[in-house]
């Protein structure tokens, strides 16, 4: 896997290589450092999906601090990035998991996005976090905001504890079998939905 982890806040996957893209995949990354073990497994999802979709990151850290703090609903770069979010047919949302609980830049930024953002499309929440004893986070601190938002279509979330991710030479390894059995699920579940909504379309 080549990573390209950019500095911008919003920018595209590069899929030079790839065929045509019908489907549209945001990734939303809290991370707020990078590079960054939680943006590294969302790289690897990204780019196991990148054959079948385009894909478009959008980095909540280097949105412009005053736009989040001040909730500047119509600054461009808050426009841009819910613009994204609204094409996008399949959302990937990723923190590390800091006192029990997502990264407040992250959760800034949901704030900011209009009612019914997430109505109609898949959503997968993913975290990282370095004790097990945060396994349920997600479920207490984003899966509320984000039925607030309109999503509906949940998949199962996926947390990864910090200790079991490696870096090698740009190459994810996820040491724990059934960690890595759910992103192997995860992935192979947004595929299956792209590929029913050609068989509809």
């Amino acid at each position: 896997m080549n990573v390209h982890l950019d500095a911008s806040a919003v920018y595209q996957l590069d899929t030079s290589g790839s065929g045509c893209c019908m489907n549209h995949v945001v990734v939303i990354s809290g991370s707020p450092s990078e590079p960054s073990k939680t943006s590294h497994v969302l790289h690897e999802v990204a780019n196991r999906l990148q054959a079948d979709c385009s894909v478009d990151f959008i980095n909540v850290r280097d949105l412009p601090a005053e736009d989040l703090l001040h909730a500047k609903f119509g600054s461009p770069s808050i426009k841009e990035a819910s613009a994204l979010v609204e094409r996008a047919e399949v959302i990937i949302i990723g923190s590390p998991i800091y006192k029990a609980s997502i990264t407040g830049g992250l959760k800034a930024f949901l704030d900011l996005l209009p009612e019914g953002a997430l109505r109609g499309k898949t959503v997968l929440p993913l975290a990282t976090g370095g004790s097990i004893a945060h396994y349920l986070s997600l479920d207490f601190s984003l899966l509320p905001v984000l039925h607030t938002l309109g999503s509906t279509h949940l998949l199962k979330p996926v947390y990864v504890l910090s200790s079991d991710i490696h870096i090698e030479d740009d190459h994810l390894f996820i040491q724990d079998v059934d960690t890595a059995a759910r992103v192997d699920q995860a992935v192979d579940q947004i595929l299956q939905g792209f590929q029913s909504y050609q068989k509809v379309n």
